[in-house]
C-alpha cells in the first residue's frame, strides 16, 4: 500500500513538474515539422538549454501560415510564426501582430537584408526540377517550356510560398508579358497542389517531367540516397530567390522565451541541421561549411527579387492573371 502511494506521489509530481514547464507554440509549415524536416532536432536542441516545452504547430504550406493568421488575429496561440518569406511580409507587418526582434542582420545571405519584425533563417532559389534519366533536354527558359509538351506540376499561390513565388518569378522576369506567359504554360500544368509536398510526391511518382522546386533539391537525393539523376534546370531569365523568415508575436504571452528562441534560429545549433533537413541554405553557415554535394548544385546567372512592398503590390495582379490562364 505505501509503496503504491509513493508511486502515485511521484507520478504525480512528475505530471506537475511537466505542467509548470513554460509552453512556446510556434506555427510552421507541416514539412518542417515532419520526423525528417528540421523540427525535431531543433525542438530537441532548445528544450535542452530552454528548460521549456517547445511546441511545434503545422498550419499547411508557407502562405497558408498567414491566411491563419489573419484569421486568429490577436487571439492566436502562437508565440512565434516561423515559415512565411519576404513576398508575404509585408503583409503581415501590416497586421500589426508582430513585435520588433532586435537581432542583428544574418551574416550569409546574398543579398541585403534587414527587417525589424523578421529574421531570416534560410534561403533559396526557386527551379523546375527533373529527372535527367526521363527528361534528356530540358527546357532553359520559359518560353521554350510553354513552347514544349513537358509536363509540369506546381503550387498553389494562395496556399504556398513556392507557388506564390512562381508568380512572382513569372512577373519579375516578364512583366507584363506575365499573362502572355501564362497562357502559354496553361497546358503544360497536370495539376496545382495546395502545398510542395504534394507536388514533389507526385513527380518522384512520375506523374510528370518537372516540379516547382528549388536548385537544392536535387541536394536531397545526392546526399541521403546517392542519386545523382535529380536536377534543377537553369533557365536563363534567371531564378526568384526565397528568404524564409520568423517572427514574434506582439501578443504572446512568453515573450522573453519568444525572445529567446529568436534568437536561437541564428545559433550553429539551429542553421547547422537546415542544409540535410530543410534543404536549404542557412541564413548563417555553420562552422563546418555546407555539406559535400552542395557544391554541385546550381548557381543561377541572375538572382530575381522584389521587395516586400513590390511584392504585396503585384501579388493580386499576379494572380489574377494566372487565374484566367488556367481557367482557359
Amino acid at each position: 500500500m505505501k509503496l503504491s502511494l509513493m508511486l502515485a506521489g511521484f507520478l504525480f509530481a512528475t505530471a506537475a513538474a511537466a505542467q509548470e514547464k513554460p509552453v512556446l507554440t510556434v506555427f510552421t509549415y507541416d514539412s518542417f515539422i515532419t520526423e525528417w524536416g528540421p523540427g525535431p532536432a531543433v525542438e530537441a536542441a532548445f528544450e535542452a538549454d530552454c528548460g521549456c516545452d517547445l511546441r511545434f504547430v503545422g498550419a499547411g504550406d508557407g502562405a497558408a501560415l498567414l491566411a491563419r493568421l489573419l484569421l486568429e488575429g490577436a487571439r492566436t496561440e502562437a508565440d512565434v510564426v516561423l515559415g512565411l518569406d519576404t513576398s508575404l511580409t509585408a503583409q503581415a507587418a501590416a497586421t500589426g501582430l508582430f513585435a520588433p526582434h532586435g537581432l542583428a542582420p544574418a551574416p550569409d545571405l546574398p543579398v541585403p537584408f534587414d527587417d525589424a519584425l523578421f529574421t531570416p533563417y534560410d534561403w533559396g532559389w526557386f527551379a523546375f526540377v527533373y529527372d535527367k534519366t526521363r527528361l534528356a533536354a530540358p527546357p532553359a527558359d520559359f518560353l521554350a517550356l510553354a513552347a514544349s509538351d513537358v509536363k509540369i506540376v506546381i503550387q498553389d499561390p494562395r496556399s504556398s510560398t513556392p507557388g506564390l513565388g512562381l508568380l512572382l518569378w513569372v512577373k519579375a522576369a516578364y512583366g507584363e508579358r506575365a499573362a502572355e506567359v501564362w497562357q502559354g504554360l496553361a497546358d503544360n500544368i497536370v495539376t496545382v497542389t495546395p502545398g510542395w509536398s504534394e507536388a514533389y510526391g507526385m513527380f518522384l511518382e512520375g506523374e510528370a517531367d518537372m516540379v516547382l522546386s528549388y536548385t537544392t533539391s536535387p541536394a536531397y537525393h545526392l546526399i541521403a540516397e546517392g542519386d545523382d539523376s535529380k536536377v534543377a534546370a537553369a533557365f536563363v531569365e534567371g531564378h526568384y530567390m526565397q528568404i524564409e523568415v520568423a517572427g514574434r508575436l506582439a501578443g504572446s504571452d512568453q515573450p522573453e522565451l519568444a525572445d529567446r528562441f529568436m534568437a536561437f534560429i541564428g545559433s550553429p545549433e539551429f542553421q547547422g541541421v537546415i542544409p540535410e533537413t530543410n534543404w536549404m541554405y542557412p541564413a548563417a553557415t555553420p562552422p563546418g561549411g555546407l555539406p559535400d554535394g552542395f557544391e554541385t548544385l546550381l548557381r543561377p546567372a541572375a538572382s530575381l527579387l522584389l521587395p516586400p512592398d513590390q511584392a504585396q503590390a503585384l501579388r493580386d495582379p499576379a494572380l489574377a492573371e494566372w487565374r484566367a490562364a488556367l481557367a482557359r
